[in-house]
């Protein structure tokens, strides 16, 4: 980890289904872990719809710069930064760097994240469970205390949950235990945001074929049959799950904060 959409066989399906609208148009949007998977899908739908997009990811440049070619096929004005996210001062500087080049920011995507199957509780280490922590719940806190500053009333907030925050996941007890984290964070930033015009919500994908998975995020006798435990009986792709991003990104979605949207093929779960 992390993985790299570029060495899988069988790849995501990022591309949007529909024509743009003019949704995003004029708009910043900063999405994260969009390098590849569901981030890609998300910010080749934003630049679709107008927006200027930031694209934020760790260290996998071969697929940065692919999702950078789709963006700009779009007619979107981009840009690149990578660096971990789980470091308060990159986070600082990335939101400087995009206000530098942007001059504003309408939309926080939060979608980067990290996941490691362990069967035993014990088997957690400690640098494994700051770590996911780190990538997965602070990174978001970082992130939204360097872009307040710069939020406008009408701006947005999205975050990246799971269905394992509400159906919990056995072999995923450190990461589960972080979405359910995000969930909490996005109902209570919501509230404290709402005043102000400021809206936050959140997304919560059930399972998507993406790197995330093959590339450690999941046991490899799990991946063959991955995803098929769902109603639908087969993984999400990325492109199903983006146009919930962009609906709780853009006016579509003007009277709602602190809600979460279910893209995971028919699993049902309270809220």
């Amino acid at each position: 980890m992390p993985g790299h959409e570029s060495d899988m066989e069988n790849k995501p399906d990022w591309q949007p289904r529909y024509p743009g609208s003019g949704r995003m148009e004029g708009k910043v949007a900063i999405v994260t872990g969009a390098d590849s998977g569901i981030g890609r899908a998300t910010a080749v739908l934003f630049a679709r719809e107008g927006a200027k997009v930031a694209i934020a990811y760790l260290c996998e440049h071969d697929d940065a710069n692919k999702t950078r070619e789709l963006c700009e096929a779009e007619g979107a004005d981009v840009m690149l930064s990578a660096g971990d996210l789980g470091d308060q001062k990159h986070c600082e500087g990335l939101v400087e760097a995009v206000m530098d080049r942007f001059g504003r920011i309408d939309s926080l995507i939060q979608i980067a994240g990290e996941q490691h199957p362990d069967k035993e509780v014990g088997d957690i280490t400690p640098e494994q469970l700051q770590r996911t922590f780190q990538t997965n719940i602070y990174s978001m806190f970082y992130m939204a205390q360097a872009v307040r500053p710069h939020l406008k009333e009408g701006a947005t907030i999205v975050n990246c949950t799971s269905v394992t925050m509400y159906k919990g996941a056995p072999i995923l007890l450190d990461y589960s235990a972080t979405k359910g984290a995000i969930t909490a964070f996005t109902r209570s930033l919501s509230e404290n945001l709402v005043e102000d015009g400021i809206r936050v919500n959140a997304v919560a994908p059930g399972p998507i074929w993406s790197p995330l998975n093959p590339f450690g995020g999941q046991p490899p006798e799990n991946i063959p049959d991955f995803g098929e435990d769902t109603p639908m009986g087969r993984p999400g792709q990325p492109n199903e799950v983006a146009p919930a991003f962009l609906f709780l990104a853009c006016e579509d979605s003007s009277y709602m904060s602190g809600q979460v949207l279910h893209p995971n093929g028919g699993i049902i779960v309270n809220g």
